[in-house]
């Protein structure tokens, strides 16, 4: 039945017998894997990034009408 929605819920239901926290520990490995920083990590370099792209826009300023 693999492949099926039913076949689905039946592996998972063993996965959780097996082990209870099973999905809990592979979606662990996922985070402790990231290698992402950037500007989640550094507001300040986000905020430096923002103002250089400002100063170089090639967008027309906005006129009030």
């Amino acid at each position: 039945m693999a492949g099926t929605k039913a076949g689905g819920l039946k592996a998972a239901a063993k996965n959780k017998a097996k082990d209870p926290e099973f999905y809990a520990r592979i979606g662990s490995k996922g985070g402790k894997n990231g290698r992402t920083g950037g500007f989640a990590a550094n507001p300040e370099l986000a905020r430096i990034a923002g103002a250089k792209g400002g100063r170089i826009s090639r967008r027309s300023k906005k006129v009030n009408a």
